[in-house]
């Protein structure tokens, strides 16, 4: 049984469209039986890629530095430190950094899911 205790800068970290992360609570890191968790960096002007949804699930996100906006469903957001949002089961959205310092995100996924559960759709973008 994995440990009940971890640090993020214990769990290897992904580079992926928009963003850098790490999967802190899944099968690999403390295996939560009824979620999963990742912390995300996005750098100024990036957005997390492609727009996507999860078709089994939810996830709520915890802006813990920086501002952007988020895209859900087609509706535009402001978010900045302390602002949570959650992405009800198959709505389509996006993250953007709009700030000048490195945002950071925890992400909570329920049930537990990882990269192959997402579903992209890469016609969808912030509007202009």
């Amino acid at each position: 049984m994995k440990p009940h205790v971890i640090h993020e800068s214990e769990v290897p970290e992904l580079a992926l469209p928009g963003r850098h992360l790490r999967w802190v609570a899944n099968a690999d890191a403390l295996e939560p039986q009824y979620l999963s968790a990742s912390v995300i960096r996005v750098a100024p002007g990036e957005k997390v890629r492609p727009a996507h949804s999860h078709p089994n699930g939810e996830e709520l996100i915890y802006i813990i530095r920086g501002t952007g906006r988020v895209l859900v469903d087609g509706d535009v957001s402001p978010v900045r430190e302390g602002t949570l949002v959650l992405f009800r089961k198959g709505l389509v959205h996006m993250l953007q950094n709009t700030g000048e310092e490195e945002m950071k995100v925890v992400c909570f996924f329920a049930p537990s899911t990882n990269l192959e559960n997402y579903k992209f759709d890469e016609g969808v973008d912030f509007p202009e």
